[in-house]
């Protein structure tokens, strides 16, 4: 199992930025790709950001060009840097890490961290 501790969140106004942290522990070794998503009220989880362990990135619409994705191997730790922010990028933001398991995948999630931005 892996565990997940999120840091960062808070309150912004729109157009300014916040860095988001997820630091791993546990059995890090079978992690593959770790990755951000958010959940807004009413309204299903979906992915913002993801990054293998090769470093490639993958990022949703809303947030290419705003958000980057980044990680401390030596730290085991990901960053979602966050820049121009909206109002609609207000959710909850989980941290995700994706691990080899057997022949397929397991999932292990942060607790979520609060992003609220103000217009």
């Amino acid at each position: 199992q892996v565990q997940l501790v999120e840091s960062g969140g808070g309150l912004v106004q729109a157009g300014g930025s916040l860095r988001l942290s997820c630091a791993a522990s546990g059995s890090i070794f079978s992690i593959n790709a770790m990755g951000w998503y958010r959940q807004a009220p009413g309204k299903q989880r979906e992915l913002v950001a993801s990054i293998t362990n090769g470093g490639s990135t993958n990022y949703a619409d809303s947030v290419k060009g705003r958000f980057t994705i980044s990680r401390d191997n030596a730290k085991n730790t990901v960053y979602l840097q966050m820049n121009s922010l909206k109002p609609e990028d207000t959710a909850v933001y989980y941290c995700n890490a994706r691990r080899v398991y057997g022949l397929g995948y397991l999932n292990d999630w942060g607790q979520g961290t609060q992003v609220t931005v103000s217009s």
